[in-house]
């Protein structure tokens, strides 16, 4: 770990970030009317999402949800169907469960403590401690990715970032910078020049505040930091999905189990093809694995390639006709037949809801 700057250049950083910060903050709408709520709402979105992406999920959300308690009396599907599309759905998952856990223990009343937000799900360092200082003005530091990335570039930091070990020193280095009673403003400062500023790549080095006192700049090359261990190869899986249609128009769809990615958003049924497998053949075995019915496939209905975090799927959806049995779950949460107006209103994956405008087009 890198040498942490001495007292007075800690003080020159912090200022010259926090009055950069005064003059060049975006205008984004969690800025505009600071509540605990508004902002725990607004964090949440925000890991691992970009504002650009977070503003219009935003906007809709809080009418829809505009407090603690609505959030909480809300069945947890209309919740998912608000998120959908803005992915990483555990997140929508433990905002709902913590909105119920507030409101049953706290009678409504976000935690105002690090600690204590630590507690509810889906709360973690980074998290907690946006919530604390921005809403509650604790002297506590909050470090994304964004602020990962300056600090490894100012400090000159050559160690994998991806390291808990450095991710930990990297937060002592955090609270080390952090001025008393300006928490808030600093930790979103921080995320904000990484994200507008010192970028990942071609970083806009000539408009940086902290350029003169910055390691990776004066090294001439800051795309060099922070230093990642190399990406491992992302496997590619190939996914049926089965569109199964009654002469009544309905369409079979399943809710995912709720411990599972995606859990419960809808989906057309089926799963990822086995070695040896043909795609109908997957199919075949997937429905009667899952919902204990036999299915015919038919024709292709559509294609799709999607990638998640950690690896990608080409998705073939068929169109495919009930020959033996009645839907019961054996693998998911539940089942219906719905009709299109109804596909429209459940929430379901990006992928998924590709299938659903297919078939509707179709």
């Amino acid at each position: 770990m890198a040498d942490l700057p001495d007292a007075q250049t800690r003080a020159v950083f912090a200022q010259r970030l926090l009055d950069w910060f005064a003059r060049h903050a975006r205008d984004l709408p969690w800025r505009r009317e600071r509540t605990p709520y508004r902002v725990w709402v607004a964090e949440v979105m925000l890991q691992q999402t970009r504002a650009e992406t977070v503003v219009g999920y935003y906007e809709r959300f809080l009418p829809r949800f505009p407090t603690v308690q609505a959030l909480a009396d809300a069945p947890l599907e209309d919740v998912l169907k608000a998120w959908e599309g803005l992915g990483y759905y555990a997140r929508a998952r433990n905002l709902h469960a913590a909105a119920q856990q507030v409101v049953t223990a706290r009678h409504g009343q976000l935690p105002d403590t690090f600690e204590e937000l630590l507690a509810l799900p889906g709360v973690g360092r980074y998290i907690g401690g946006a919530v604390a200082s921005i809403a509650f003005e604790r002297d506590v530091v909050a470090v994304d990715g964004n602020a990962r990335r300056v600090l490894c570039r100012v400090v000159g930091i050559r160690d994998d970032v991806t390291r808990s070990r450095v991710q930990r020193d990297l937060e002592t280095l955090a609270v080390s910078l952090l001025p008393a009673g300006r928490a808030g403003a600093f930790n979103e400062a921080l995320m904000e020049l990484g994200a507008t500023v010192c970028t990942p790549r071609a970083p806009a080095c000539e408009r940086c505040p902290l350029r003169d006192l910055c390691q990776a700049y004066a090294a001439g090359n800051p795309e060099a930091l922070p230093v990642r261990r190399p990406r491992r190869t992302v496997p590619h899986y190939d996914v049926a999905a089965a569109v199964t249609t009654r002469a009544d128009r309905r369409v079979l769809v399943a809710q995912r189990n709720a411990d599972d990615m995606l859990g419960g958003l809808w989906e057309f049924p089926g799963g990822k093809r086995e070695d040896g497998e043909t795609l109908p053949q997957c199919l075949a075995r997937e429905m009667c694995e899952e919902l204990d019915v036999e299915v015919a496939v038919g024709e292709p209905l559509i294609v799709i390639d999607h990638a998640y975090t950690h690896f990608r799927i080409t998705l073939h959806a068929f169109r495919c006709e009930l020959v033996g049995g009645e839907p019961r779950c054996l693998d998911c949460a539940a089942f219906r037949w719905a009709t299109q107006a109804e596909l429209e209103a459940l929430p379901m994956s990006v992928a998924d809801r590709k299938v659903a405008q297919a078939l509707d087009e179709g």
